[in-house]
């Protein structure tokens, strides 16, 4: 038997950048997914308690994309690019919200990888998933959420840069917590305009340059004025993430809550990818004593939001809410309480 363990991740700040090799500043959480299963055979077949149809994936798949039902995509789309040489017979079990933006697809693409004999380096576990999701949805996701997952630092969050893939860990202040927040609103990645607002992006920089080098001056070029707001929105969040960066190293709460509070409205007013539920849910955080900052997470569009609060705080009893703490990365586990990188 095998079983392998992948935490999902929740971002700090740095939202939609990663496509266009910018900064990202996720942590992988203490929430995650587990496959157990015995190798073995020609197809993968895996079970989920919260999922009414197996995953049944042969070695041999060609298209991810048109496996059924829709969570086996991922799984086919690990298979297509593993090719492994063995199966799998087993099942799936997770302790992250589905569609909630913690990157459970990414999670779970990550440790099917491990559990079918991946064996090698974060970032090459976490190149191979992305390449297994972009097959797998049909969406050009950057790769931030799968090396969160693979290269997790307890107690620390990840400064990402996704030009050069340099991974620096950041300390998290000890008497700050992260809180993860779900509006209720659920999103499917696929379906939503995600790959509109990456192609947005790609259009500025055919214009600019690499946006991840470009400057605000730089968009005065730019005639549609969507993508230049689509343009701003990326330049901008990437000094963000350096200025909560330092920061949570400094404990620095008004620093904190500015950078969270800029990086919600760009999300909102610059590339359009909160809700109103969304908008309303940061509001009542911001308003809550103890709240030092709020924002939405992850590609929007429904979701959840991130709060980093006082130790100690108590949000609303009628919120739906996860403290969580930062993880070490993607694991096999060989029995109970016994783990190897």
């Amino acid at each position: 038997m095998v079983r392998a363990w992948a935490p999902g991740r929740v971002n700090l700040i740095g939202d939609h950048t990663d496509h266009t090799g910018g900064l990202v500043l996720p942590m992988a959480i203490d929430l995650g997914t587990t496959v157990t299963g015995r190798p073995g055979g020609v197809v993968v077949d895996l079970r989920s308690p919260i999922e009414p149809e197996p995953a049944v994936v042969p070695l041999t798949v060609d298209d991810p994309a048109g496996v059924a039902p829709a969570w086996a995509r991922y799984v086919a789309g690990v298979v297509a690019e593993l090719a492994p040489t063995a199966g799998l017979e087993g099942v799936v079990a997770t302790t992250l919200p589905v569609g909630a933006g913690l990157s459970s697809s990414a999670a779970l693409e990550v440790a099917v990888a491990l559990a079918l004999g991946f064996r090698g380096s974060a970032l090459d576990l976490a190149r191979l998933c992305q390449r297994a999701e972009q097959r797998a949805s049909g969406v050009p996701c950057g790769i931030m959420d799968q090396l969160a997952s693979a290269a997790g630092v307890a107690r620390h969050a990840l400064r990402i840069d996704c030009t050069t893939l340099d991974v620096r860990p950041v300390p998290m202040p000890g008497d700050v917590e992260v809180v993860v927040v779900d509006s209720g609103q659920r999103r499917a990645l696929a379906t939503s305009a995600y790959a509109d607002r990456a192609a947005d992006c790609q259009v500025a920089q055919q214009a600019v340059g690499p946006l991840r080098q470009a400057d605000l001056g730089d968009l005065t070029s730019l005639t549609d004025e969507v993508v230049r707001r689509r343009a701003r929105h990326v330049i901008t969040e990437n000094g963000r993430v350096d200025e909560l960066a330092e920061a949570l190293a400094t404990g620095d709460r008004p620093a904190m809550h500015e950078a969270m509070a800029a990086s919600h409205r760009s999300l909102r007013d610059d590339f359009e990818v909160s809700t109103p539920e969304l908008d309303a849910l940061v509001g009542r955080l911001e308003a809550t004593k103890g709240v030092i900052g709020a924002r939405l997470t992850g590609a929007g569009f429904g979701g959840c939001a991130v709060a980093l609060v006082e130790a100690d705080t108590r949000l609303p009893a009628d919120l739906t809410a996860w403290a969580v703490e930062a993880a070490d990365g993607a694991r096999i586990l060989d029995e109970v309480g016994d783990a190897r990188p």
